[in-house]
């Protein structure tokens, strides 16, 4: 493709018409932009931003409906999750979520959403269909970091300042039990067979995994990058394959991804991204791995095959959260 086909590609607006997605490939990155108030959509073979939607103030997380057909983004200035179209990226509603929404988690079987309050220590339920939010669940102070387990059974918040996992029933919405784990937790991901739950913990540079049925802590696992002060290596978003074999962690401003091994829990590798990384997607096919770079302003593809940085692209003002759709 000549260079002045790939420029023609490049659009800024706020609305795109779908011929010109058809230039986007099969699998696509959307990724939200702090300070731009935007939208990023990324095309990984091409290695090219191919469009920026202005979607609202301080747009953090980002997920795809069950039938992948709409975007879901919390802007958190707005208190709101919008709600965009993805053949047309217009935006076509809005759902309530509670004071300053900036992460939540999909139901692994419904469409409901569990969005994290930061403010309000609060976790808010929003029915997707009804367009509500059904119920409100107390948790500790400053929750961010939000997930289900992938067998539906539980919703897990971290709360940064009261240094807790709260394990919340997906069901009943009744918090069933506390875990304490090292300061400011951010990032949880379970594994897939919904056995261990790993956190990271950004002031302590730590990851634990916690066993599932006993809710307790089995590893902790410290992170240090050669060479770097280890005020640096602070761990936010996290990642599992489906093998339970490796687990990759978001490093902050150490700026780096950690390449863990899973079933030793050894750290294999640090591999070198862009500044202040925050947040980690897999490829369909987990052939590679992307992540958000928010003060360098881009987004690094790794090629999961070689555990190798392969690309940088840049994609506008503070990358934070990001969705890859097939």
């Amino acid at each position: 493709m000549s260079k002045g086909i790939v420029c023609c590609i490049y659009l800024v607006l706020l609305w795109v018409p779908s011929c010109v997605l058809r230039t986007v490939a099969a699998e696509t990155i959307y990724i939200t932009l702090e300070k731009d108030n935007a939208l990023a959509v990324v095309d990984p073979d091409l290695g090219a931003l191919v469009a920026t939607i202005p979607i609202g103030q301080r747009p953090r997380g980002i997920a795809l409906s069950h039938d992948q057909s709409q975007l879901y983004v919390a802007t958190s200035d707005d208190h709101v999750i919008q709600i965009i179209d993805v053949k047309t990226l217009a935006p076509v509603g809005v759902l309530p979520s509670g004071d300053d929404p900036e992460t939540f988690a999909l139901h692994t079987a419904a469409e409901i959403l569990f969005v994290s309050n930061e403010d309000d220590s609060l976790v808010s339920v929003v029915d997707v269909n009804k367009q509500q939010v059904i119920h409100g669940i107390g948790v500790g102070v400053e929750p961010e970091g939000i997930a289900v387990s992938p067998d539906g059974q539980w919703v897990v918040s971290a709360s940064e300042t009261t240094n807790m996992i709260h394990w919340i029933d997906a069901e009943n919405y009744n918090v069933v039990d506390n875990t304490l784990v090292d300061p400011r937790p951010r990032g949880v991901a379970f594994t897939a067979d919904s056995q261990y739950l790993w956190v990271t913990s950004e002031l302590a540079g730590t990851v634990a995994i916690l066993d599932v049925k006993t809710r307790q802590i089995i590893k902790t696992i410290t992170l240090a990058v050669p060479g770097l002060n280890a005020d640096r290596n602070q761990p936010v978003g996290v990642l599992i394959d489906p093998e339970t074999q490796w687990a990759y962690v978001a490093m902050g401003p150490a700026n780096r991804v950690a390449v863990i091994n899973a079933k030793t829990f050894v750290v294999e590798d640090y591999l070198l991204v862009g500044e202040r990384v925050w947040n980690l997607s897999f490829s369909p096919d987990y052939s590679r791995l992307y992540c958000t770079n928010g003060v360098s302003n881009d987004m690094s593809i790794i090629d999961l095959t070689r555990h190798k940085v392969v690309k940088s692209i840049k994609v506008g003002h503070f990358p934070w959260g990001l969705v890859v759709k097939p």
